[in-house]
């Protein structure tokens, strides 16, 4: 499963100043910066703390245990303060148990991880049956502009004491899709350093086809904005953001 060995450095090499972006456009178009919020690929539970600390009463669904063994671990560090988040491991393809929210959020282009078409179509089908009526979807994706102009051939090594971390991305087969190869060398209990590698497959589509399918699960308005910003995407927007109205 992806995110095994990347689950425990992902903390180090995010940039903060992305969950302070998605932060920030959430309460933007969160009317009420309050009521049920279902996050979905959660990952290590830092943008569902925060949003719980904004007012919203926050459950944080993943796939990922690894990911979600963080999290836990960062909510331990922060019971004194009763936010409200109840974090869940499941898979955002099949929604039916999880109740009924106000606002669903997946950032981080976690979308472009679905193997194809068919399973972010059936992904906004879920995510509509779960809102309430008046519910808003908010997401994000890599544009065409990024898949196809800054991912071929990017390149990110960092290094620390105790591990050392190498992204590597080229383009894939299909339209708009991408492979980061990502190799891990992360140092054991007896000083000396083990290898991992996992390879992430994203993928993503043109504009136009994320609103018909959009139209397709039931959203009667959806507005387009570029890059953490409230202004209509360019051709060379990198990320596409989602604020989809339900009823």
């Amino acid at each position: 499963m992806e995110y095994e060995t990347f689950a425990y450095v992902y903390d180090d090499i995010m940039d903060d100043s992305l969950y302070d972006a998605w932060e920030e456009f959430v309460l933007r178009h969160a009317p009420n910066h309050q009521g049920k919020l279902l996050e979905l690929a959660c990952g290590t539970g830092i943008l569902a703390l925060r949003l719980a600390n904004d007012g919203f009463d926050v459950t944080a669904l993943d796939l990922s245990e690894e990911m979600l063994a963080v999290a836990s671990e960062r909510m331990g560090e922060k019971e004194t303060e009763q936010l409200p988040v109840q974090f869940v491991q499941g898979d955002m393809m099949e929604l039916s148990e999880v109740g009924k929210y106000n606002y669903i959020t997946c950032f981080s282009d976690s979308l472009c991880y679905m193997n194809d078409a068919k399973e972010v179509q059936q992904v906004f089908d879920e995510v509509y049956q779960a809102l309430e009526n008046d519910g808003i979807f908010i997401f994000d994706v890599h544009s065409v502009y990024k898949m196809t102009q800054k991912f071929p051939d990017y390149h990110f090594h960092c290094e620390t004491e105790s591990y050392a971390f190498l992204w590597d991305s080229y383009p894939e087969e299909a339209p708009y899709s991408i492979v980061h190869e990502l190799s891990f060398y992360i140092q054991g209990g007896d000083g000396k350093f083990e290898r991992y590698l996992e390879d992430h497959h994203e993928r993503t589509y043109q504009h136009q086809h994320y609103l018909t399918m959009l139209e397709s699960a039931g959203f009667d308005r959806v507005e387009s904005y570029a890059d953490f910003t409230d202004e209509a995407p360019s051709e060379k927007t990198e990320r596409w953001f989602f604020v989809c109205h339900k009823g």
